[in-house]
């Protein structure tokens, strides 16, 4: 799966599940400070994200604890996908 399939993944979960606009996603766009999410958000958006990813690619898809500690830019959560699909 390459970065623009991953963005499109990615961004539609904030768009859907999170109410955010499209012009918020930047790749530095620090996810509690800048968009907002809290710790709760955070796990919802981890299991949004598992979920879409399944969905796109028909495999199970998990991102474990310590990944999904690093998740602090949407970048971050570009790369993690990228590099794990």
């Amino acid at each position: 799966m390459n970065r623009s399939e991953v963005k499109e993944i990615v961004d539609a979960v904030f768009i859907d599940e999170f109410e955010k606009e499209a012009a918020e996603l930047k790749e530095d766009a620090d996810l509690f400070e800048d968009l907002e999410l809290d710790s709760l958000d955070g796990i919802d958006l981890v299991v949004a994200l598992e979920k879409a990813v399944k969905a796109k690619t028909g495999k199970d898809f998990k991102i474990d604890e310590d990944k999904a500690k690093e998740l602090k830019t949407v970048g971050s959560i570009y790369d993690i996908i990228e590099k794990s699909v």
